[in-house]
């Protein structure tokens, strides 16, 4: 494992300040992640991000010449983001939120949902530029290649005749995350937050790696290693071997008495983020507390098998994104040891951007026919 030149990536990983979400090098302010107003409402715009153009004015209007416009929406469980950037620029881009998430069921995601909160946002962005026809727009989703039948079938048409965008894609948000950090290059991206995904491309396929929820996989990510200094506190409370006295203090102080600590997990309907929540105390004490270190090598340990598992034979770039890495050293020096010895021909190199920036490099590759990532019925469907 190389890292970057020039950079000591591992200190800088692309992330917002939540743990939960996936990152961004351009930070955005994030508003709550519940939204209470009635569904068949028009979303609420929580703000106006504007990009870092010459003069201050992040896009050319419509008008002017060389004015190409693409959009870019990240659709999550703490909402929807859609951004606008001129197509030759992705990076100088302006977006809006919206903190109400897109309808998910058995059934897969809400199309009318996603158009309902979508399309005024959009319409927002468009006429603050002059009210362009964009060339292209990539919607990235949260289960997308589950659970995205009925968007792949009904979005590209409606889209098509609400905004009169030509070119389109409906991509993963591994996908966008993917493109965000990496753009179009060879290489592998690790995401982490509560949960630990990995994704690789060679350029003519794509490879996953973990991504199973918190019951069957994530291994390494903030549910796992909360889970896990959960069960070394529960081993202290007992008198049991491999307990730690630190993690079984930290515990009680975040969630109350232990023998009480079942009954405020389990029936959690939110209990992947109760159980990542505690994944900072892990880090915390894992200077001076041997069970809480050995837990975060553990993590570091999966983490890097999945980036292994997922990369090029050849090597190519990998990239962390994800408020995972926020919790610095204790994490980062031992995953940086795993990446190094079992990725010895792969280079570091900090996330570029997050998904909703992948979003709109797609867009903008699409606008110029240069779309080299692999094209997937899935993954990443172009109609």
């Amino acid at each position: 494992m190389r890292p970057a030149t020039g950079s000591r990536a591992f200190a800088q990983p692309a992330s917002t300040s939540s743990f939960n979400g996936l990152g961004a090098t351009v930070r955005h302010p994030t508003g709550p992640h519940r939204h209470s107003a009635p569904a068949r409402r028009a979303p609420a715009l929580l703000f106006v991000h504007q990009g870092h153009r010459r003069g201050g004015n992040p896009l050319r209007p419509a008008n002017e010449p060389g004015g190409r416009y693409v959009l870019g929406v990240d659709s999550g469980g703490s909402g929807l983001r859609v951004a606008l950037a001129e197509a030759a620029d992705p990076a100088g881009a302006v977006s809006t939120r919206s903190a109400t998430p897109v309808r998910t069921s058995a059934a897969g995601i809400d199309p009318a949902h996603m158009l309902e909160l979508l399309l005024p946002m959009a319409r927002e962005l468009l006429a603050g530029a002059g009210d362009p026809v964009p060339v292209a727009l990539v919607v990235g989703a949260a289960g997308m290649a589950t659970l995205g039948d009925g968007l792949r079938a009904e979005l590209p048409a409606a889209l098509a005749r609400e905004l009169g965008v030509g070119r389109l894609a409906l991509a993963a948000d591994g996908v966008t995350a993917y493109a965000g950090a990496l753009g179009q290059r060879p290489g592998a991206v690790v995401a982490a937050g509560t949960g630990m995904i990995a994704l690789g491309t060679d350029l003519g396929s794509w490879r996953r790696a973990d991504g199973w929820g918190h019951l069957l996989g994530d291994c390494g990510g903030g549910a796992w290693i909360g889970q896990a200094g959960l069960a070394a506190a529960m081993r202290a409370f007992d008198g049991r071997r491999g307990g730690s006295a630190a993690l079984l203090a930290r515990a009680e102080e975040r969630f109350g008495p232990a023998g009480e600590l079942p009954g405020r997990i389990y029936p959690r309907a939110d209990r992947p983020a109760a159980l990542a929540a505690f994944a900072p105390d892990v880090a915390a004490c894992a200077p001076s507390d041997p069970v809480a270190a050995s837990i975060l090598r553990d993590a570091a340990r999966h983490i890097a098998e999945s980036a292994a598992a997922v990369c090029p034979a050849d090597g190519g770039e990998v990239a962390l994104t994800g408020g995972l890495f926020n919790m610095g050293a204790p994490l980062l020096d031992p995953l940086h040891r795993e990446l190094t010895a079992q990725l010895p021909k792969a280079e570091l190199t900090p996330a570029a951007g997050d998904p909703l920036h992948g979003a709109l490099v797609i867009a903008a590759a699409l606008a110029s026919d240069g779309l080299r990532l692999p094209r997937d019925g899935r993954l990443l469907f172009v109609p």
